[in-house]
């Protein structure tokens, strides 16, 4: 891999310090956590690793050859699907900082294979790697149609957006509840709300819930 000069231009990411797209990584030392943050930067909006870098943001360098070969092994061995993503290696003041892009994917949900070689998606909210919710899954894996068909709503899901009108969000559990319908069909319905942009997730307290989307700001 080609170095490369650019210490104006990694200071600058660094300043920026961790966040939804941006993550640091004193070292690589085991693929199947790297899997995990390109499995969450592929669910959601993409992003990057700087490699070398500690969480406070002081440039440590990257170890060794070896640090570059396990994000490969992340990206094609315990990732599924396989995961494209674009490396950098650059010198800063004596050290190597090395830089890992990862887009957006086009097919979520992308899978990181754990410990006990069970496949699981992540998605990245702000700083942190989130497993992914049986409603991220739903939604990624629905085939609805487009927004603007026209779509004639059960008496359940009468029920839940009447309950969120009267209420600031729901959980999972709760929508099973107070809705009187199985899980698997809350899950079809929460995912299916969000698909046209009825409701959406929101993450409080480590724990997921769900909300009318605010209006649109008129003209």
């Amino acid at each position: 891999m080609k170095m490369q000069r650019g210490t104006d231009y990694i200071y600058q990411l660094i300043k920026q310090g961790e966040h939804q797209q941006q993550d640091f990584k004193f070292e690589i030392s085991d693929a199947r956590k790297i899997a995990k943050s390109l499995s969450a930067f592929s669910n959601t909006d993409g992003g990057r690793l700087l490699v070398g870098v500690k969480d406070n943001g002081k440039i440590a360098g990257v170890r060794s050859e070896e640090e570059i070969y396990m994000i490969e092994a992340a990206a094609k061995l315990y990732s599924k699907p396989e995961i494209h993503c674009n490396m950098h290696l650059y010198e800063i003041e004596g050290h190597q900082v090395l830089e890992v892009v990862i887009p957006k994917g086009e097919s979520a949900p992308y899978y990181a294979k754990d410990e006990n070689n069970h496949y699981k998606a992540y998605i990245r909210i702000k700083d942190e790697n989130i497993l992914a919710t049986p409603v991220h899954l739903r939604l990624w894996q629905s085939q609805y149609a487009q927004k603007g068909v026209f779509v004639r709503y059960s008496t359940p899901e009468q029920h839940l957006l009447h309950f969120l009108s009267q209420n600031e969000k729901i959980s999972l559990t709760q929508c099973c509840k107070q809705i009187g319908i199985s899980r698997p069909k809350a899950i079809d319905t929460l995912a299916k709300f969000i698909h046209f942009g009825l409701i959406e997730p929101i993450y409080i307290e480590k724990k997921f819930f769900y909300r009318l989307c605010p209006p649109s700001p008129t003209l």
